[in-house]
């Protein structure tokens, strides 16, 4: 394979792994939300906008840290102690449920 072949190669398979990163944060950072929705005493339509709220906030830096200090203020703001293992864990649990869902459904 030509070299410039091969460039054109890597690339579109480094733009292809930076869509699913970016999918996977986004789904994750929408499960997290309504775990974290459902612990704050929402329901209903309130749940998916509280889920977006944490998507926007993921937009701030990479990772999840910024997820991490969105709910914790917020728990904190409504007086719910959720540990921060608790919280450590869901992040953990939904980012590996996002990756299985883009996972599927890019195999479609």
């Amino acid at each position: 394979m030509p070299f410039d072949d091969r460039k054109n190669a890597n690339e579109k398979k480094f733009e292809m792994d930076q869509q699913s990163l970016f999918k996977i944060e986004a789904r994750a950072s929408k499960l997290i939300g309504a775990w974290a929705a459902e612990k704050l005493g929402l329901s209903g339509d309130d749940i998916g906008l509280y889920a977006k709220e944490v998507v926007i906030a993921n937009l701030d830096e990479p990772g999840y840290d910024d997820v991490k200090r969105k709910l914790q203020g917020d728990f904190s703001t409504r007086d719910i102690e959720v540990p921060e293992h608790e919280i450590d864990h869901a992040i953990a649990k939904y980012v590996v449920l996002a990756t299985e869902q883009v996972s599927k459904e890019s195999e479609k």
